[in-house]
């Protein structure tokens, strides 16, 4: 989808969709007989929308001031929604004098893009006819609020392009999108940045390397396992930015078999692993000036004559063996081994963000709209929080400390890898992965079980968060380190 932001009404284009508000300053350019009334409704708190008596508009949508101006329940994208089920027009020009005013920019903007594609596009329905799209989004806003508006379309349009191609490959049922055709996909989709390159190790390579945990969760499938780092060079040194996803493409849950109705949505369980790849995307495109590096996780978690057995033992790329107890547990192995494996690539590591769908005990704790942060890392984790506020995409705490110790003993090695109470599943995960972190690196771990698809309809698709939430933190972060290195003022 294109964009363009303008501020003198006469620039539109013949036949767009309107979207706005009772008070904008927009209105005063045109004289149509059904503003007034339409203003009244809108003034009410009803949605006013007309598709006759519009020219030179196809259609006007007048909502409500409240719901342009909520930061909290969604109102305004819940007035968007239908709207763009099946749009009249190819051009929309969405009135950004409140938005910019407002603390709901930001999540509007990345939703409008984002419409970009939807599970028709995959062309796995035969004769489906092509679906109406908007083709440009046009912003107005007054000349004094450009410059805000422009920084945001720009930012926003690159973090939904990762989004996208995000949401675009963990949609693609397992079948396909094996490991080996997520390398592949990634490394076509890197090669439109010269700052993005890849590198890959195989089933071999991952055996020689001594990453056992993923090679354990990788070995009962006859697709074999993949670790895929992705570099991102920005700036020629200085200290490296991380993030690590799980990309376990099915995930039957092994020999600790799932049942149906559990394993339905598991092609679902790479969707960490598909947003490392987005960001990576999205930060290139901005073009910032750091150094990033994204590793992707790979591994099918079949049955097999192969396939790890409970109570076996496999020993990690940093020597730490762990006793698999679960075999449905794997993806805080596969991660176990990335974030070891990233912590010794680089000696100025800044820091190390893990995200998966790792838990649904998450979920049951904090629905579908918080991700789960957990991190011992007090700095990390007020910057976290921070971004998600302001991004929109936000996270909540979970406890993680030596409480958690006697969830993760076992007899026979370091570690095993699911409690055997049952009892606080998201933060006993966590307390495994944190052994395989140096300590002088601060790192977290968001589990995005709720939040990584979006539910509508009965219907679950990948949504591309948390995304947004770690563009704004990179972001932040960027600005906090120009601000605290600056020189000294004579």
């Amino acid at each position: 989808m294109e964009y363009r932001i303008v501020t003198d009404p006469s620039v539109f284009a013949h036949g767009s969709h309107l979207i706005t508000s009772s008070d904008s300053p927009l209105l005063e350019a045109f004289d149509l007989p059904l503003l007034a009334e339409m203003v009244a409704q809108a003034r009410k708190g009803q949605l006013a929308d007309s598709q006759f008596g519009c020219a030179p508009f196809a259609r006007i949508t007048m909502i409500p001031d409240t719901a342009w101006q909520d930061t909290l329940t969604e109102e305004l994208l819940v007035a968007l929604r239908p709207l763009f089920k099946k749009p009249v027009s190819e051009n929309v020009v969405l009135d950004c004098t409140l938005l910019t005013e407002s603390g709901v920019r930001d999540p509007v903007l990345r939703w409008v893009f984002n419409l970009d594609h939807s599970l028709d596009d995959l062309g796995l329905k035969s004769g489906k006819t092509a679906r109406d799209r908007v083709k440009c989004l046009t912003g107005f806003c007054l000349p004094s609020q450009q410059e805000t508006l422009q920084t945001a379309f720009r930012q926003q349009h690159a973090v939904a392009n990762g989004m996208l191609a995000a949401r675009r490959l963990a949609d693609i049922p397992s079948e396909i999108c094996t490991p080996q055709y997520v390398v592949e996909q990634a490394q076509h989709l890197c090669k439109l940045f010269p700052t993005l390159r890849c590198e890959v190790l195989d089933e071999k390579e991952i055996v020689e390397q001594g990453l056992g945990l993923l090679h354990a969760v990788g070995k009962g499938s006859s697709r074999p396992p993949r670790l895929l780092a992705i570099h991102y060079d920005g700036a020629k040194d200085g200290p490296v930015r991380s993030y690590v996803g799980k990309g376990i493409t099915f995930d039957t849950g092994g020999l600790w078999l799932k049942e149906g109705a559990g394993m339905y949505t598991m092609k679902y369980d790479m969707c960490g692993a598909a947003n490392v790849l987005g960001l990576m995307l999205s930060i290139a495109e901005l073009a910032l000036p750091v150094r990033v590096m994204g590793v992707l996780a790979l591994a099918e978690n079949a049955i097999g004559p192969e396939a790890m057995q409970p109570g076996s033992v496999a020993r990690a790329c940093n020597g730490m063996t762990v006793e698999i107890n679960n075999t449905d547990a794997e993806g805080r192995l596969v991660l176990a081994d990335a974030i070891a494996w990233t912590s010794q690539r680089h000696p100025q590591t800044h820091f190390i963000i893990d995200m998966a769908t790792l838990t649904g005990a998450v979920v049951k704790a904090l629905g579908y709209e918080l991700s789960g942060l957990m991190t011992q890392n007090e700095m990390l984790r007020e910057q976290l929080v921070l971004a998600g506020k302001k991004s929109g995409d936000e996270v909540w705490s979970l406890p993680l400390n030596g409480r958690m110790k006697k969830q993760t003993e076992s007899a026979i090695a370091d570690l095993c890898n699911t409690p055997t109470n049952n009892a606080a599943i998201s933060a006993s995960a966590a307390w495994l992965l944190h052994h395989f972190c140096p300590p002088e690196i601060p790192w977290a771990h968001l589990d995005v079980s709720g939040t990584a698809l979006w539910r509508e309809g009965g219907r679950s698709v990948a949504s591309g968060r948390p995304i947004p939430l770690l563009v704004q933190h990179l972001l932040d972060d960027l600005e906090y380190v120009v601000w605290f290195c600056r020189p000294a003022q004579a």
